[in-house]
């Protein structure tokens, strides 16, 4: 017996009850009708009805005709179809929102549910568990930005990669999201520049407790603090406050967001075909990532943006990198990792060594070496140097320059010289003015006349 037929019986059952009473004169006509749900008119009809035809009067004669609005059973296997054959696995809502945007059908969410349930391809699921309060947005976007890295095997055929999102919190709008091989301190600078350049500079930063977001002494303790990683350094150098989640729980909204990211991005990707990282990134960034923004996004409380102008892009990338300090050694290199950088030569001094240099190391592999502001020279990813940045002007040597480096040797000719302290005592004679020539030195004294 289905949940209609029940509720007719027990109509009946309390129809002949408010009648017996009816007749008793204990009700009237309205009363008897408001305690069936119905007016005093339907009531005189069921009256007319029973009278007439007994119990069977009162049934409903819609039951067993078929809806004027019901849906053709090929079409039915039709959609089932499609469903097994090109949305295996995907959602009910992922797949009905298909439906309607490729094949402008009608159908409602509720019955194509109801049907591929009924076909065993969708599981019916469990009651939601107790409820949680979850904690409020901020009011303006730019308050507070999200970012977390999800593992998954993203693309078809290759193996498990990372994906890097970074989110606004007051509006769950994505502003970056990036495949890289590792998670680590390059793809989070990666995505901050996106952000960064687009956006602008928010107030806060929130993240798990990541190696490459904060230094954790002992696990499950809290964050150090007083030791800040090359992540923690460049938020610091750029004003943010970077806040760290201590419980999944507490990052349930970035959280919830990669449970619909594994649930639609890995199917649409296999649906495009693309097999590789650069072109992922550039259909997320040009494809995705709008379509997404415009079905999940929601506007925020407070109309004003909380972001800050931030500074060129030029000022952005040297503060988004990692940066270390080294000693020139004394052939003028410097050792970062496994590569010997070697400097080369420089308008602003003969020589690097020892000098305290920084090194930094940019998102994409380069390098760059620093000393205080100046860049005095820059690196591809393997080490080999690629141009330094132009200095106008040579500083001035600190000494006088050897005598190997004169260019001029007549004018060390012509220099006098002072006699050594050793030389005779007629070596000690005046010194020949500059004009005589030294022909005239070796000539003989001529002799006395007579």
């Amino acid at each position: 017996m289905n949940r209609t037929t029940l509720l007719q019986d027990r109509r009946m059952e309390k129809f002949e009850e408010l009648l017996r009473r009816w007749d008793r004169g204990e009700l009237s006509g309205s009363e008897a009708g408001e305690l069936l749900g119905c007016s005093e008119r339907q009531f005189r009809r069921y009256r007319r009805r029973y009278e007439e035809d007994g119990l069977e009067g009162l049934a409903d004669r819609r039951l067993g005709k078929a809806s004027a609005r019901r849906i053709a059973v090929d079409e039915v296997m039709w959609m089932v179809g499609q469903y097994e054959s090109h949305y295996l696995g995907w959602n009910v809502k992922h797949f009905h929102e298909h439906l309607q945007a490729r094949h402008g059908v009608r159908w409602s969410y509720t019955w194509v549910k109801t049907k591929l349930q009924a076909a065993d391809l969708v599981p019916r699921l469990r009651r939601r568990g107790t409820h949680r309060r979850k904690r409020e947005r901020k009011p303006c976007e730019g308050m507070m930005l999200h970012q977390d890295g999800s593992r998954a095997v993203w693309l078809a055929g290759q193996p498990a990669l990372d994906l890097i999102v970074t989110m606004d919190d007051a509006t769950s709008t994505l502003y970056s999201a990036l495949l890289v091989e590792e998670e680590g301190t390059a793809s989070t600078f990666r995505g901050l520049l996106e952000v960064f350049e687009s956006k602008g500079l928010p107030l806060s930063f929130y993240t798990d407790r990541g190696s490459h977001y904060f230094v954790t002494v002992k696990a499950g303790e809290t964050v150090d603090r007083g030791r800040l990683t090359q992540v923690g350094w460049a938020l610091k150098r750029l004003g943010i406050e970077h806040i760290a989640a201590y419980s999944p729980q507490a990052r349930g909204r970035s959280e919830r967001m990669f449970g619909t990211l594994q649930d639609r991005l890995i199917k649409e990707l296999a649906q495009t075909g693309i097999d590789d990282i650069e072109t992922a990134n550039r259909w997320l960034r040009e494809v995705y990532l709008p379509a997404h923004n415009r079905r999940f996004a929601r506007p925020p409380a407070v109309a004003q943006s909380a972001f800050v102008a931030a500074p060129d892009r030029i000022a952005l990338v040297e503060a988004l990198c990692v940066q270390e300090e080294r000693v020139v050694e004394r052939d003028n290199t410097v050792s970062w990792r496994k590569l010997k950088l070697q400097l080369p030569d420089s308008p602003l001094r003969h020589h690097w060594v020892k000098a305290r240099v920084r090194v930094h190391q940019y998102p994409d592999g380069q390098l760059a070496l620093f000393h205080g502001p100046a860049c005095i020279a820059r690196y591809d990813a393997l080490g080999r140097p690629h141009g330094a940045d132009p200095t106008t002007g040579r500083a001035r040597a600190c000494s006088a320059p050897s005598r190997d480096g004169l260019a001029n040797a007549a004018a060390v000719a012509t220099t006098p010289r002072r006699p050594s302290s050793t030389a005779p005592a007629r070596a000690l004679a005046r010194p020949s003015s500059p004009t005589t020539s030294t022909a005239a030195k070796r000539l003989p004294n001529p002799a006395p006349t007579t």
